[in-house]
């Protein structure tokens, strides 16, 4: 049991709450006024923890939305991410299941917005991509669907393309070091490889000539 005894303000939008005159917890501004906070109440020990664990959930919330500020992330990232943050496992779940409800949390919506990314800006080969959403936590048939209509071999072919036409000094041996290199650094197979850097060969040679 205990009562009320300062309500604080602050420049964020929200109110420290004074406990028979010691600090006790902070909480938003909206909560405050839903709960019916004011100077003088009377709360029990289980309205307080209530209180609290509001004040922690939505304190956990905000450090989740600033995370997600940039870009999407996977539910395990969001999870690791509030772990280190210091927040315990019970109100880190119940956070991300509320980030789930609002959708903004989606595993299937962070694979498609990861493989189109990695598409546009560091292309590689569609088991390269897969695995780095495995190793983000996403779902083995959720990875398999987001990366399920990738061409290797025309994104292979687009990914070297001009930088075959640079090198078109080169001999074939060295010509063939180079582009396979460059394509297996991101995962590309051994049969995608031969096929796209000949091609490449050819064109190139054919230009010239």
């Amino acid at each position: 049991m205990g009562m009320v005894t300062t309500l604080e303000g602050t420049r964020q939008g929200r109110v420290k709450v004074f406990i028979d005159g010691f600090f006790s917890f902070v909480i938003n501004k909206q909560d405050a006024v839903r709960h019916g906070l004011k100077v003088g109440q009377a709360l029990s020990s289980d309205e307080i923890a209530e209180l609290k664990h509001s004040a922690e959930l939505q304190d956990c919330i905000d450090a989740a939305l600033r995370f997600l500020r940039y870009r999407p992330r996977s539910e395990v990232e969001v999870r690791v991410r509030l772990r280190r943050r210091g927040f315990v496992s019970d109100i880190a779940d119940e956070a991300v299941v509320e980030l789930k409800r609002r959708k903004l949390v989606d595993d299937e919506v962070f694979a498609q917005f990861w493989t189109e990314d990695r598409l546009s800006f560091n292309p590689k080969s569609r088991q390269m991509i897969k695995l780095e959403l495995r190793q983000k936590g996403v779902a083995s048939h959720i990875a398999e669907g987001a990366t399920a209509d990738l061409d290797d071999e025309a994104n292979a072919y687009e990914v070297v393309a001009k930088r075959a036409q640079r090198m078109r000094s080169l001999d074939y041996e060295e010509f063939c070091r180079r582009l396979s290199g460059y394509l297996g650094r991101r995962g590309f197979s051994y049969e995608v490889i031969g096929k796209v850097v000949k091609r490449l060969w050819q064109e190139s040679h054919s230009h010239s000539s």
